[in-house]
């Protein structure tokens, strides 16, 4: 490991840890010694970063302090690729957008060894042989909705092809395999549900938000599950 790779893998360390963390934890988990890792300390408070703490003490990354992309490795590289090549294929057009404008601005400012790597690089995803997925139109809207945190009224159709109308908190988009599903508190059920994007007959995002931060009704979710990412089945 270059000695940029291994201050960018001590960044990455600091950001894990939200309360102040021992350098010999640091070098442990580096595998350096305690004296480099002091060494690699002072070189990032150098650069800028605000790392506040001493020997003895433990040490603290505060926010605000980000590394330039070339700092990316040639695996992180690849990592970044292939999911953009995921999104590209596999979501709506606008996130499709969205990924390859993003990996063309990491592309831009690398340095031409690793910008040659990006360009040759051999991990390939797969052609889409399912069937042509419906309801896409819909997703911008809904991360609109949950990125802002409001609320949404649906028109949807269940499997039995009943219809119904609901006033949902949506907080999670899962993209599987076969289908997108919508995670959302319901108003009418009192409780979670889950919505097939594909069943989805009309979107309304609501000016209201709603009133529970997105991230505890993900966590409640996922309490609820007895899993971190879950494929719940359609419970409507």
């Amino acid at each position: 490991m270059s000695r940029a790779e291994r201050l960018l893998e001590l960044l990455q360390c600091l950001r894990r840890h939200r309360y102040p963390v021992s350098g010999q934890a640091l070098a442990t988990e580096l595998g350096i010694s305690v004296r480099s890792l002091y060494r690699d300390i002072a070189s990032l408070r150098a650069q800028g970063a605000r790392i506040e703490g001493e020997p003895g003490l433990g040490y603290v990354l505060q926010p605000g302090f980000e590394l330039p992309p070339l700092m990316f490795n040639s695996g992180e590289l690849e990592a970044l690729l292939l999911g953009a090549r995921w999104v590209s294929r596999s979501t709506d057009p606008a996130l499709a957008s969205d990924a390859r404008n993003a990996l063309a601005r990491i592309a831009a400012v690398l340095p031409p060894a690793l910008r040659h790597e990006l360009d040759s690089c051999t991990l390939l995803i797969g052609p889409n042989s399912g069937p042509r997925r419906t309801g896409t139109q819909h997703l911008p809207a809904l991360r609109q909705a949950i990125r802002e945190q409001r609320k949404v009224r649906i028109h949807y159709r269940d499997e039995q092809g009943q219809a119904s109308e609901r006033l949902l908190w949506p907080f999670a988009l899962g993209y599987m395999e076969q289908a997108r599903l919508l995670v959302a508190w319901c108003e009418l059920r009192g409780a979670n549900r889950h919505f097939r994007v594909d069943r989805l007959q009309a979107v309304e995002v609501q000016a209201a938000p709603y009133p529970t931060p997105r991230q505890q009704l993900l966590k409640r979710w996922q309490a609820e599950q007895g899993i971190e990412l879950g494929t719940p089945a359609d419970k409507n």
